[in-house]
Parts: structure tokens; C-alpha cells; sequence
């Protein structure tokens, strides 16, 4: 089966060159990555017509700006794309704070075994063959997003505990050995941030893209007042974060 059998599959007689019109922001929003015209037509049609908000983009290289600059709900991504491939595309966004959470579906031409390896290894969700159906790809869709609802929910839901901290994010509280701390948003944002990978080490740059703080411009330059007062308000415990010269903090693992 070749890609023309994949488009016979549609429900439809015809696709629509373009879809136009206003998305509301409550649709899930879908980035999909591809370099054939024709495919990213055909997913653009069946999502759409799911409900989904579709962004198309034929370039790893604008992958990557669309991702960073709006972090979508999901992302459909092509293995094979020129210049920066879809398993690099992969590799920096799941290294990159501000979509490594983004699900992502792998779309690969080759359904060989090893490149769906090396897809889950550097971070994919999950993976399709071409040719595939467009209904199974929305069903894979579907069962992602609910996944990872479920997911954002649960971290609402349960408090973050490290050392004596307990953060619990639906609330925006926390307490430090049982007694609550009163903490910016930035302050608690940052907090947050370190507390989910103890022993991890982050840049300022990471930690700006992590934080971008309401309350405060938070800068690279900033970041270390801002850790500078943490410290203040965690008292005896300022230690837990720990500064890494030549790289930045980390929570004390």
C-alpha cells in the first residue's frame, strides 16, 4: 500500500486545499510536522473535522520555532525531514523545559523496528507506519491526550514532596516541615521547577524559560535574586538549593 491508498481512506470525496476559519482556544491544539503537502492536507482535513486546532509546518527547523513559540497539545512528527530529522526535532524538545511534556506521535515511512526504538529512546510517545488510516492516527491521538490530562490532573491533585517541602500546584501552596511559606508566584515557580528533578542541574536560561514570572522580569541576571530570596524564606533549609558554578542551581537531590 502506497501513500495514494493511505488518502483513499479518507471519509470524504474531497479534501479541502485549505481549512480556514477561527479556532477557538478550548480545541486541543495539534502541531503537525511533515514535508509532503499532500499528507499534511489529509491530517489537517480528519483532525480538524475531530475538532482539533491544527498547525501544519514542513521543516524540522519550524517544528521547533512553532513548538518553543506556542507549546501545542500534541505534535504529529515525520521521521524523515531534511536538514534537522524528525528524531532531533524529538531530541530538543524533550530536552527543551518548555515542551518536553508535549506528547509526541512519530510518523516514520520505514517501519523498521530500529527506528522505532531509537523514536521512543529520544522521547516519542508513541509511533505510526505510513501508510496508515487516518482514523487509527486519531484514535492514537485521542488516547494520548487523554493520557496526558490524566497526567496534568494528578500533579494538581498530589503534593511534590522532596526533603520536608510539600508543593502542592492545584493549590499553589507550600510547607516546609508542616509550616506554610508564603512565596511569590515567580518564588514558587522556581521552587516547583527544581523540586521535580532533585540532583538535576539547570542553566539560568532553563530556569528563565521554566518560570517566566508574573510578578517579576525575570532575567538570567534575576534569577539569582530570586533564588537569593527563596533561600531567605526557606530559612535552616536555604541549602536544599544548591548553586553549580558554571552552570546554575538544582535542588539538592
Amino acid at each position: 500500500m502506497n501513500l495514494v491508498d493511505c488518502r483513499l481512506r479518507l471519509e470524504t470525496d474531497h479534501v479541502p486545499h485549505k481549512i480556514r476559519g477561527p479556532q477557538r482556544p478550548e480545541r486541543p491544539r495539534v502541531l503537525v510536522v511533515d514535508d509532503e503537502d499532500d499528507l499534511l492536507e489529509l491530517v489537517r482535513y480528519n483532525l480538524t473535522k475531530e475538532g482539533y486546532a491544527v498547525e501544519c509546518v514542513g521543516s524540522g527547523e519550524e517544528a521547533l520555532v512553532a513548538a518553543r513559540r506556542e507549546p501545542p497539545d500534541l505534535i504529529v512528527l515525520d521521521l524523515m525531514l531534511p536538514a534537522v530529522d524528525g528524531l532531533e526535532v524529538c531530541r530538543r524538545l524533550k530536552g527543551d523545559s518548555r515542551t518536553r511534556d508535549v506528547p509526541i506521535v512519530m510518523l516514520t515511512a520505514k517501519g523498521e523496528e530500529r527506528d522505532v526504538i531509537t523514536g521512543l529512546e529520544r522521547g516519542a510517545d508513541d509511533y505510526i507506519a505510513k501508510p496508515f488510516s487516518p482514523r487509527v492516527l486519531t484514535a492514537r491521538i485521542k488516547a494520548l491526550l487523554r493520557r496526558d490530562e490524566a497526567r496534568r490532573r494528578d500533579e494538581q491533585e498530589t503534593p511534590l514532596e522532596v526533603h520536608e517541602l510539600s508543593i502542592h500546584a492545584g493549590r499553589h501552596e507550600v510547607t516546609l516541615a508542616g509550616e506554610a511559606l508564603e512565596l511569590t508566584y515567580t518564588e514558587f515557580a522556581l521552587l516547583q521547577f527544581l523540586a521535580r528533578r532533585p540532583g538535576w542541574a539547570y542553566t539560568r536560561s532553563q530556569i528563565v524559560d521554566a518560570v517566566k514570572g508574573e510578578d517579576y522580569p525575570v532575567t538570567e541576571r534575576s534569577v539569582d535574586v530570586q533564588v537569593a530570596g527563596l533561600r531567605k524564606k526557606l530559612g535552616d533549609h536555604g541549602h536544599y538549593i544548591e548553586t553549580v558554578r558554571g552552570v546554575g542551581y538544582r535542588m539538592r537531590g
